[in-house]
């Protein structure tokens, strides 16, 4: 690299080289970090040299390392908040709770008031609920809240307002206020009363939107895998959870499953006690899970299924493509969900996601801002916007 250019330019592309490189006698920068970068160059050793995960530091590598030592560890979280934004830091957290198994540190509460709260954090959290300490559970807890109503704010006024105007739309009359006109599908209803010299349409026939009623329109049950790989998922859904279940015209009912099936719709008032009632890990049968979704249903043609699972299933595989079968021949719209989450594309079982959408359900990966276009769709009975 002796040829580089030594501009300005050239200068910052060498000093960006020497973070990632991490110094040594084989990197070939020939950069001196100082000031900042120091603080910073050290925050990334910690986690990511030779010696971060407690191994043997190799001639010219960065090193520093976390180890097992609480008080390092929490200096280190304050470090990386001060040198990088929140959502580096985010990322850098899960590096450090899976590359140096930091998990155990979680349950202290001096750690958890230490680090910067996300989706992922949450999930470490709730996979870590029964070995958890009554000294931390109000300081993870409070973790918890503070995530949720992030999530909250990002999308329950959207939701609200999305499946508001789908239920509307789903109960459709002949005779509206003129305040309730659908005008799109009124012209459309009487393009064949089109007067070409007054260039207009005779409305013989209105169609109009149902005016908002404190009756229950729809029913929707969420049947959620809580299986480790899950977890992400889990926490999305139980906001949406609890959001859908605000809504007077939408009943809602939330179902977790591994190979147990825990019905926590009494809890769906607040998401933090739907979280901590989940038990994420353990085996996965989803085919019990949908007999009892099945058996809780009462009106099938107004009822909308949605499992979010990677479909891995450890019950009998038959029995549960049949449960779908039957639902859907009943009127119930079903929706498969791989993953409800903004993880990217997730590892599923493609064979039954195959044989879902042979029945007419096709599974896909949703993210948390489609998941309300995705339940409007369902509610209306018209295609699902498939990814």
């Amino acid at each position: 690299m002796g040829g580089a250019d030594v501009s300005d330019g050239g200068a910052e592309r060498l000093r960006r080289w020497r973070m990632v490189l991490g110094g040594g006698e084989g990197e070939g920068t020939g950069v001196a970090l100082s000031g900042v970068d120091v603080g910073m160059d050290a925050a990334l050793g910690a986690l990511y040299g030779a010696d971060g995960g407690g191994g043997r530091k190799r001639a010219g590598e960065r090193s520093a390392g976390l180890g097992g030592s609480a008080p390092h560890v929490a200096r280190w979280l304050g470090d990386i908040r001060t040198y990088f934004p929140t959502s580096v830091v985010q990322v850098m957290q899960r590096d450090a709770i899976q590359r140096l198994g930091l998990s155990a540190l979680l349950l202290e509460p001096e750690m958890l008031e230490a680090v910067e709260p996300d989706v992922h954090l949450v999930g470490t959290l709730l996979s870590l609920n029964k070995a958890m300490p009554e000294t931390t559970r109000e300081t993870a807890r409070a973790v918890v809240r503070k995530v949720v109503e992030q999530v909250e704010k990002r999308l329950a006024s959207r939701t609200r307002a999305t499946l508001t105007g789908a239920l509307d739309r789903s109960a459709r009359i002949s005779r509206p206020r003129h305040a309730d006109i659908d005008w799109d599908r009124t012209i459309r209803a009487n393009l064949k009363n089109y007067l070409p010299e007054y260039r207009t349409v005779v409305p013989e026939r209105l169609v109009g939107y149902g005016r908002a009623s404190r009756a229950v329109k729809k029913e929707v049950v969420l049947c959620i895998d809580q299986s480790g790989s899950m977890a992400a998922s889990v926490v999305y859904a139980s906001v949406f959870g609890a959001v859908l279940a605000s809504m007077r015209s939408i009943a809602t009912r939330l179902v977790v499953f591994d190979t147990a099936v825990v019905d926590l719709t009494d809890q769906l008032d607040d998401p933090v006690d739907v979280l901590f009632g989940t038990q994420l890990g353990g085996g996965t049968d989803i085919n019990r899970a949908l007999a009892y979704c099945q058996s809780k249903i009462t009106r099938p043609a107004d009822t909308v299924v949605v499992l979010i699972s990677d479909l891995y299933e450890g019950g009998i595989r038959d029995e549960m493509l049949k449960r779908v079968a039957a639902m859907k021949a009943a009127g119930v719209e079903f929706v498969a969900l791989l993953a409800l989450s903004d993880e990217g594309a997730p590892a599923y079982d493609r064979d039954h996601a195959a044989a879902l959408a042979a029945l007419g359900a096709p599974a896909f990966a949703c993210t948390p801002d489609l998941f309300p276009e995705v339940m409007a769709a369902a509610l209306e009975k018209r295609p699902l916007p498939v990814p």
